[in-house]
């Protein structure tokens, strides 16, 4: 059952991310509605990809550590934790305080690599668009 809500997520995600684009390079390049779009994108995987670190947890599979040391407390600590790192893989190289194990650091490498192409995508996009303004 947990991974077909992992399997909904991911694919909640992607058609998230295909929407995004579509309305993104049919609009001006730096209008407020991208600029909202791309905000939208962003949390949305930054959520997903949350939830299904937190489906892995709570189904006892170990894919992130703390210290060394599989994840403890309640649930709502369990999706801090989740939130957190998903945002720190979102949007850097990470911090190193958790740590992915095993499918984890296939989500992570998958996270952080969607992370790193959405700006170069958009940042093209915009000078693309610029220059075909001129």
């Amino acid at each position: 059952m947990e991974l077909l809500f992992c399997v909904f997520i991911a694919i909640c995600m992607f058609m998230n991310l295909k929407n995004v684009i579509v309305i993104c390079f049919q609009k001006n390049f730096l209008s407020i509605e991208t600029i909202i779009m791309i905000t939208y994108l962003y949390l949305s995987l930054l959520i997903g990809f949350g939830m299904i670190y937190l489906i892995c947890i709570q189904s006892n599979l170990v894919v992130l550590t703390e210290a060394g040391n599989s994840l403890t407390g309640d649930y709502f600590d369990k999706l801090a934790t989740s939130l957190y790192f998903s945002a720190v893989t979102l949007f850097s190289v990470g911090y190193g305080d958790i740590v992915p194990i095993g499918i984890g650091r296939l989500l992570a490498v998958m996270e952080a690599l969607i992370g790193y192409i959405l700006p170069a995508v958009f940042l093209a996009r915009t000078v693309i668009g610029m220059d075909n303004s001129k």
